[in-house]
């Protein structure tokens, strides 16, 4: 066969390690590249730090509660902070736990600390409160001690919420007719404010207001 005068280039002629290693090193240079564009750009990027919700600025509103006087004859009226709520519901179980606390200044209280409210609901002007059994079987009974008792709850729940007219009592999710043989519930009840001492009710003299009227 004729000769030919082809020559091999000098990258042909180079060794497959020197290859590997120019191409190895070409690697690294892009890497290295990818890694200080990456740095850069963190760098120019503000750090956002996350904002911690301050809870103890929650909102609050105030509530009148009504307990019985420290002879136990009369209801008087005591102010307190419970947190802002948008549900009727809400709102109405933290007033109620409120009552169920105790007064904070020298008042006697109406519900017995052992009370456990399960449930609320409202549906028009009516507003039904189930409680746990310790409603009958922790109240120390008596004519005006039962009057006290229901009727703070009826002109609390009413001066706090107008639009709520009536209060059906449950004892354990059933209807009851009475606590201690004095007050019939079996019947929703209304606000009435004769019970409240004079001068003591925030709200002006609402004892001459009949329940249900403006």
């Amino acid at each position: 066969m004729p000769k030919t005068n082809h020559k091999p280039s000098k990258f042909q002629r180079r060794p497959l390690r020197k290859r590997l290693i120019l191409f190895g090193c070409l690697v690294v240079l892009v890497f290295s590249v990818g890694l200080l564009v990456g740095y850069f750009k963190t760098r120019e990027a503000p750090r956002v730090e996350p904002v911690a919700m301050d809870t103890s600025a929650q909102l609050s509103r105030d509530v009148v509660l009504y307990f019985a006087s420290a002879d136990g004859q009369t209801l008087v009226a005591e102010t307190r902070k419970i947190n802002e709520c948008q549900i009727d519901e809400d709102c109405l179980r933290d007033t109620v736990e409120a009552l169920i606390a105790g007064p904070e200044s020298g008042f006697a209280p109406i519900l017995s600390t052992q009370v456990r409210l399960l449930g609320i609901t409202v549906v028009d002007s009516l507003v039904t409160i189930d409680f746990s059994q310790e409603m009958i079987a922790a109240h120390p009974g008596g004519t005006q001690s039962e009057l006290l008792t229901i009727y703070g709850l009826v002109d609390t729940l009413a001066v706090n919420f107008p639009h709520l007219r009536q209060a059906q009592f449950l004892v354990e999710g059933a209807p009851v007719s009475t606590l201690k043989g004095h007050v019939d519930l079996r019947q929703p009840i209304n606000p009435d404010f004769t019970l409240v001492e004079e001068g003591l009710a925030p709200v002006g003299k609402m004892n001459s207001l009949p329940a249900g009227r403006e």
